[in-house]
């Protein structure tokens, strides 16, 4: 792809090497300051006291800012994201990231009236989101909860080692697959598909499931289209890479991989096969009308 040198979308929370809350002293209630207090002006108090005065002495930091901090909790320790060192290659991938971010903005601005564009969160290892809290073995996906994508930039490599689909295009594709989610949510979709949830079976939930996936590979080729047509970022390949990856990550294919064998009642995504056509009709047609899979008469 011809990424470089084009416009970052400013849309990007960067918590990679951000650690949680510290878990030894931070978030007293007040339910704990009482006893707290008289800790502070017994025995104990004076050698912690003595403590706080030669770990300010080391800082520069006022004793009682100290303090105050490990009352209200504000004392926990947490890496900014400033001071986050990366590799170049990972760095490259966050510039990469934000680049493709900023064509979906392009292309989806151009598309949809009052479009609200997403936010991309880029963390390691685990992160918390209004959906609830994930690891990176849970993978790149969207929260509508709070209207973001969340990727761990690690999965670029496991798509590459382990899924066998490298090439960044594929990893453009896969950025545009969660803001097709995004634009699921911005249309109602989501909100829709998961009411149904608890009111039909769970085999005919997954298919609401299959369809909503589906829909979200044609947007992404939706936007393969548009900003194919807008920004002439394809090279020779890059379609095959991004096809490739629509391959990799099919239900049947994984399930095969995993377990050695098929469950399609289970498929929440859909077969290699149907990501594949999907994402590829959604690249010839760069039409949005074109992908309602709830009402296709085939997936």
């Amino acid at each position: 792809m011809k990424w470089q040198g084009r416009r970052q979308s400013s849309n990007v929370d960067d918590r990679r090497g951000q650690s949680g809350p510290s878990r030894g002293f931070g978030g007293f209630s007040p339910m704990l300051m009482g006893p707290l207090i008289k800790i502070l002006f017994s025995k104990v108090g004076l050698v912690i006291a003595g403590l706080f005065i030669v770990v300010s002495f080391i800082t520069g930091n006022n004793p009682l800012t100290l303090l105050s901090g490990l009352i209200s909790g504000n004392g926990s320790q947490q890496v900014s994201s400033s001071a986050y060192q990366g590799t170049d290659e990972e760095n490259e991938l966050a510039d990469f990231s934000a680049t493709i971010l900023a064509s979906t903005e392009d292309v989806w601005n151009e598309i949809l009236d009052n479009y609200r564009e997403p936010t991309l969160v880029l963390f390691t290892g685990s992160v918390s989101s209004a959906c609830g809290s994930a690891s990176s073995a849970t993978g790149p996906f969207y929260c509508p909860g709070d209207e973001k994508l969340y990727i761990d930039l690690s999965f670029f490599h496991d798509m590459e080692q382990k899924l066998n689909a490298p090439g960044d295009f594929a990893q453009a594709y896969v950025i545009a697959h969660e803001v097709g989610h995004h634009v699921q949510k911005l249309m109602g979709l989501t909100d829709k598909v998961h009411k149904l949830r608890g009111q039909v079976s769970e085999t005919e939930y997954n298919k609401y499931s299959v369809m909503l996936e589906l829909q979200a590979d044609f947007f992404a080729g939706v936007w393969a289209n548009r900003s194919e047509s807008r920004m002439s970022m394809m090279e020779e390949g890059d379609l095959e890479e991004a096809l490739n990856a629509a391959n990799a990550i099919g239900d049947d294919r994984l399930q095969k991989q995993s377990s050695g064998r098929v469950v399609p009642d289970s498929f929440t995504h859909g077969t290699s096969e149907q990501r594949v056509r999907w994402f590829k009709k959604g690249f010839e047609t760069g039409d949005i009308a074109q992908g309602d899979t709830f009402n296709a008469k085939s997936l």
